[in-house]
């Protein structure tokens, strides 16, 4: 099994920690194809930024997918899941945000989730987040880090005990059931605070590749109708080639399964 996995932000710092908790959280067999958005912000912390990484974690999937699939699954890399659920839309293989595996791996494991972020900014898109995937009720707060970031990079050298008394107190101020350690910077140190403690702490890099590695082991099949199969033929420009070739590709497939002739969008 192949994944590719995106880090929707421009730090290369912050993909190596990605990259070193995917590699300790996937299983033996499956690689991992790991890039770092073309363009960007340094973090993501708001809508706006999230919107702008769409554009670029779907460049690099189509990248990976424009001439029929050359990876199995692909992983977004980023808490708030840039481009989800539109990048499903795009490709025949799965898609996963580390968000909604992470949501999903805390909803199995107790009834209220408790997430705690790198930054107050980052909060109300988190809360967005939670509610679009129809789990408002389960959470039992955001908790932050509510000072400035020395770098990004460094996140959980200089605020690891910031982190572990905000799970704490999500604990027993909160009710949290689960504690989600939120966004890439963060990846693997539930590993070092699980035993400090007292509730499952989910990391959401090694939710998202265990949880890529389920469904396309599942082989559940591709959409080709409804709410997430490819948008419909239509006059398009500006495009790049590799996002251009990977869109004809997947209208291609839908129209060919239902019988329809098979031809390029028109262009202007």
């Amino acid at each position: 099994m192949k994944l590719l996995v995106i880090n929707p932000n421009i730090s290369d710092e912050v993909t190596a920690v990605i990259e070193a908790e995917a590699l300790r959280s996937a299983s033996p067999g499956t690689e991992l194809v790991v890039r770092t958005a073309g363009y960007g912000v340094e973090y993501i912390e708001t809508r706006f930024e999230s919107l702008i990484a769409a554009g670029a974690v779907a460049e690099i999937v189509a990248e990976y997918t424009r001439d029929g699939a050359s990876v199995d699954g692909v992983v977004v890399a980023a808490f708030g899941d840039p481009g989800m659920p539109a990048l499903k839309e795009l490709t025949d293989v799965p898609v996963i945000g580390i968000t909604e595996a992470a949501l999903c791996a805390a909803a199995l494991q107790g009834h209220r989730f408790s997430i705690i972020a790198i930054s107050d900014r980052i909060r109300p898109w988190y809360q967005d987040c939670v509610e679009r995937f129809g789990l408002g009720g389960r959470l039992a707060s955001i908790r932050s880090i509510n000072e400035s970031l020395n770098g990004i990079a460094s996140v959980q050298q200089d605020f690891k005990a910031t982190l572990l008394a905000l799970s704490q107190q999500a604990v027993t101020e909160d009710g949290a059931d689960v504690v989600i350690l939120a966004g890439a910077p963060l990846a693997g140190l539930a590993r070092e605070l699980r035993g400090q403690i007292s509730v499952p702490v989910v990391d959401g890099i090694s939710a998202g590749i265990r949880m890529a590695e389920a469904v396309v082991g599942l082989q559940s099949g591709r959409h080709r109708a409804g709410a997430f199969a490819p948008p419909p033929l239509k006059a398009r420009r500006g495009l790049s080639e590799n996002l251009d070739a990977a869109l004809t590709a997947a209208q291609d497939a839908t129209r060919g399964a239902a019988g329809q002739p098979v031809s390029p969008a028109p262009s202007n």
